[in-house]
């Protein structure tokens, strides 16, 4: 299914591992089912607007600076008493969209979404309960009308394409499943990543781990990650 760099998206990209039945030779339980959520769309915006916008929150566990810096936004002008609102704001937001992002997509309200008219307070609601607290809400659509975003978005997209597995096997999943297992066994189903620099890993729920991309890469890191769990 083709999806498009809406709300929605955030469903359609997760990718699923599993294996149906036991292959002979085959590591992988046959049972064992794990999301990898490797674009957060809501998560990669508020740490796009953490750095355009300049912002410097305050809080425990936040999350290191993006890889790739963004340019700073100019399309809105943004006085430092709105700077500073959002400063403030941004660790709590951040908190709320990380627990979001550690709960299991509802494919049922995906279901129910589509049956919603264009427009109709049911679909805004049910839009809302899917994307989950999230920047936008805070600080308007405008904010991201900008081309610092595009921009950034548009590197980050063709990055992960690039460097996207051709093969089951070359997931790091699979380099690292006598690591993945016990933290199966321990209640994981769902990795969420963001494009944060060196090594940063969170359990975010009793089933969900957050990582930058570069600890999942690495083994050592990812392995260090994944006993979170074990």
């Amino acid at each position: 299914m083709d999806c498009p760099e809406t709300a929605t998206a955030l469903l359609c990209k997760d990718a699923f591992m599993r294996s149906s039945e036991s292959t002979p030779g085959d590591a992988w339980p046959h049972d064992m089912q794990i999301t990898v959520d490797d674009r957060p769309r809501v998560l990669m915006e508020l740490l796009w607007a953490r750095e355009a916008y300049d912002l410097h929150p305050a809080g425990d566990e936040l999350p290191p600076p993006l890889e790739d810096a963004p340019r700073h936004a100019t399309a809105i002008t943004v006085s430092e008493a709105v700077r500073a609102d959002w400063q403030r704001e941004w660790p709590s937001i951040w908190g709320a969209a990380v627990e979001h992002a550690g709960h299991e997509s509802d494919f049922g309200a995906f279901t129910e979404l589509q049956k919603t008219a264009d427009g109709s307070s049911e679909r805004a609601h049910l839009l809302h309960l899917m994307v989950g607290p999230n920047w936008r809400d805070e600080v308007g659509d405008d904010a991201f009308d900008d081309d610092s975003y595009r921009e950034w978005s548009r590197r980050g997209s063709n990055a992960h394409n690039a460097a996207y597995p051709t093969a089951l096997h070359d997931n790091p999943e699979y380099r690292d499943l006598d690591a993945l297992i016990p933290a199966w066994r321990a209640g994981l189903t769902k990795i969420v990543t963001i494009p944060c620099r060196g090594e940063f890993a969170r359990k975010i729920s009793t089933k969900a781990l957050l990582a930058t991309h570069v600890t999942r890469e690495i083994s050592d890191s990812y392995r260090r990650a994944l006993a979170c769990f074990a």
